[in-house]
């Protein structure tokens, strides 16, 4: 064992040993079996009603109730526990009961009207906790809505969510980032089902990212890097997609504008304890043919799509022992003819009808949960391992260049559960990454890795005082190591050599819920994160001391409830300060830094979300969102300016001071429709052509409208079509990219068993 690991090794034996001892006080005891209803506000049994129990177990348990609406979960330890339960449009108060050892205990859950389903979230902390007691700030998105709007991107299904800027550089199958709260693009840690999908660095293409077979989407806002480490600086996107449930299938078809085609098949299930996922989608998109601002004709804006995902688990009852594997491939082939709208430097010189960009996304994982005494036991192993690999080919009148990320990463985690009131979790996780390209090379030697490896320990421990009082406190430290990177004395700007670099981080975060009165909720949070270069930041500098990049951030938020439910309020304050921001500066930045590439600039950004969502009658729901951000470049490190073309107090790029949405859905019977308008301010951008350098520019705000509808001719059979940009706005989220026009599709979904 080398000398540096044995600090995190000793550290990583306490917090067990710490665990280890909890658990030793927590004695092994017969469990007893807790059975109930859940019943409509009429006072009938509903069938198939998510029922979380939360209390004396290492971590909630998740039932549904059968046919009849009853439910049942065997092997409880004695103690005191809180049920919630939830249904479409509807959800419940926590009902309390307590279980005694050895003495079965039976209980009624009455749903009321409600405008924010219950759900167990696990992505804002160590175990799954329900969302009326998670203090983050959290947003879900289920499947039925993404169904109900009829959105298959990732890009589409965010453009709602409070604090989240996406910006598409034009249409469908283009480069699509993500801005969270002011961070940059590639602040956002985005998982499908665990399997990180950013590549080497954190950048990430959410175009890359098709949504099929989804059961939910979580969207947690804040530096999330003391439960997931490096990438997750600005917050976390987690796709879920459907595993287990009464055994389905669905198929849909779809065309439209632009010849733009799609298909997709998916099935998912569970019988006697073993449980599958299996889903496809192909789709194709023709693009814009017209011509360019400079009159020349774009023949190059098509793209392609292809994407294969599944899981098989397996949960043995008594035990509680469950163990999934899942697989994903995503493919897409997708011509570039660069910047062809707005022109404010008139520098166009036409479309590119030549390049063309492929990608190809593998990854898969296996996952191994094994409660210590039983099912319902207050200790519990979790056992994780995934892989991935992401490859992109750029082909051009140049040439053709190449990219690549390999990423491996296991993580071993014991939760604990002292009582009803306090739980633990801790345990150690490694990734180890590589990253490389065509244009990072050493000399004569061609092309040449840029190879990390991180090795985290990590604590959290978790209070709840009943429902009104949710303290979540974590910290992780890592050893983040970069290989040792060879120079290029041949390149245009030569590379000196780099020696092996370790550094050691410690982030902490600390979340707290408070319940004022009955339906006013508080919520507050502080937390750090961290973000190490990425390989062209590290490959493009003569700089071997470039740092990661960081932010600390704190939150304020209220929750107030109304109407019995039916109508809920969301108001958040933030404040986010990034330090050590890696920019590009060339060698003709006098008095500040000689590196091409350097941890010369400061960033803050602030603001306010706000969010409403309403259950307005049986059937219709409405949701609004509004985003306050004021962002601000901050001096550069040593100087009292800014880096070139940037001045101090310059608004971030492309995170506009205002934006907002209307969501309305409506469902009655066998038909239902839908109503989305998006506004979004003016934000500064850079020149098309040559970027920052170029100058800077306001991009101007927009307002965009979608409608859409479906009906069911008979049971397993649902029709739908949807019109997007319904008042054929022009706009460009990215500048010189112009967004598609109005456009109109139409299809067919086929399903049984939903």
């Amino acid at each position: 064992m080398t000398a540096a690991l044995r600090p995190f090794t000793r550290t990583f034996v306490s917090v067990f040993s710490l665990l280890l001892f909890i658990s030793s006080i927590v004695h092994a005891q017969a469990g007893s079996q807790l059975s109930g209803r859940v019943l409509d506000p009429d006072g009938k049994r509903v069938a198939d009603t998510e029922v979380v129990i939360s209390g004396s177990t290492a971590a909630p348990q998740r039932v549904r109730t059968n046919a009849d609406g009853t439910f049942a979960v065997p092997g409880l330890p004695a103690g005191r526990y809180d049920l919630r339960a939830s249904a479409p449009g509807f959800a419940a108060d926590p009902v309390s009961v307590t279980v005694a050892n050895g003495s079965p205990a039976s209980v009624d859950i009455t749903l009321r009207v409600s405008a924010v389903n219950e759900t167990l979230i696990v992505s804002a902390a160590q175990i799954d906790q329900p969302l009326s007691r998670t203090p983050d700030s959290v947003t879900v998105i289920s499947g039925r809505e993404l169904e109900a709007r009829q959105q298959f991107t990732l890009g589409a299904a965010l453009r709602s969510v409070p604090g989240i800027t996406v910006q598409q550089s034009g249409g469908p199958g283009t480069l699509t980032s993500v801005f969270s709260r002011g961070g940059e693009s590639d602040y956002t840690l985005v998982l499908v089902d665990g399997v990180r999908a950013n590549a080497f660095g954190g950048g990430i293409d959410l175009s890359q990212v098709p949504l099929e077979d989804v059961e939910r989407i979580e969207v947690v806002r804040g530096p999330q890097s003391a439960l997931y480490g490096s990438d997750a600086i600005g917050g976390v996107v987690q796709v879920i997609t459907r595993s287990g449930g009464r055994p389905s299938a669905q198929a849909q078809l779809e065309g439209g504008s632009c010849d733009m085609r799609r298909a997709s098949g998916a099935t998912s299930g569970e019988v006697n304890g073993v449980r599958w996922q299996l889903g496809a989608n192909y789709f194709e998109d023709g693009g814009f043919t017209g011509l360019a601002a400079n009159g020349k004709t774009v023949s190059n804006d098509d793209a392609q799509e292809r994407q294969a995902s599944g899981s098989l688990g397996w949960r043995h009852a008594a035990s509680g022992a469950d163990v999934q594997g899942s697989l994903l491939y995503v493919d897409t082939d997708r011509g570039s003819p660069g910047p062809y709208g707005s022109d404010p430097a008139k520098r166009y010189s036409g479309p590119d009808a030549v390049s063309r960009g492929t990608t190809k996304r593998t990854g898969g994982g296996v996952r191994w949960v094994q409660p210590w005494f039983g099912a319902g036991s207050r200790v519990r192993q979790r056992v994780e391992f995934d892989a991935a690999d992401y490859d992109l080919t750029f082909k051009s009148a140049f040439g053709t260049s190449e990219g690549n990320t390999h990423r491996a990463h296991a993580r071993v985690q014991t939760d604990v559960s002292a009582s009803a009131a306090l739980g633990f979790s801790g345990g150690f996780e490694w990734l180890g990454e590589r990253g490389g390209s065509t244009f990072i090379t050493a000399g004569t030697a061609g092309e040449i890795p840029v190879e990390r490896g991180v090795l985290g320990v990590f604590g959290e421990g978790r209070w709840h005082a009943g429902d009104r009082a949710t303290v979540t406190a974590g910290v992780r430290s890592e050893r983040i190591t970069r290989d040792a990177l060879p120079g290029d004395p041949l390149a245009f700007t030569p590379r000196p050599d780099f020696p092996e670099e370790t550094l050691t981080s410690v982030n902490p975060k600390v979340a707290v819920s408070f319940v004022l009165r009955s339906g006013t909720r508080l919520r507050g949070s502080f937390g750090t994160g961290i973000r190490p270069p990425d390989a062209f930041e590290i490959a493009f500098t003569d700089n071997s001391g470039l740092k990661p990049e960081r932010s600390t951030s704190g939150e304020f938020g209220v929750t107030q409830a109304l109407a019995g439910g039916a109508v809920q309020l969301d108001a958040t304050a933030f404040l986010n300060r990034y330090t050590d921001l890696i920019i590009a500066v060339g060698r003709t930045f006098s008095g500040v830094s000689r590196y091409r590439t350097d941890n010369i600039s400061n960033a803050r950004a602030r603001g306010i979300e706000a969010s409403a969502a309403a259950r307005v009658a049986a059937g219709l729901d409405i949701r609004a969102a509004y985003t306050f951000l004021d962002s601000e470049i901050l001096a550069v490190s040593g100087a009292v300016t800014a880096q070139a073309p940037y001045a101090v107090g310059d608004a971030l790029l492309r995170r506009p001071r205002h934006q907002g949405s209307i969501d309305a859905a409506w469902t009655r019977g066998k038909g239902g429709a839908f109503v989305q308008v998006v506004m979004r301010g003016q934000a500064l951008d850079a020149e098309p052509t040559f970027g920052p350098s170029g100058g800077l520019y306001q991009n101007p705000g927009h307002t965009v409208a979608n409608f859409g509808g479906s009906w069911q001719p008979v049971r397993s059979i649902e029709v739908f079509a949807r019109v997007l940009n319904l008042f054929d706005r022009g706009y460009e989220e990215v500048l010189g990219y112009p967004a598609p026009g109005r456009t109109a599709y139409a299809g067919a979904r086929f399903a049984l068993g939903r």
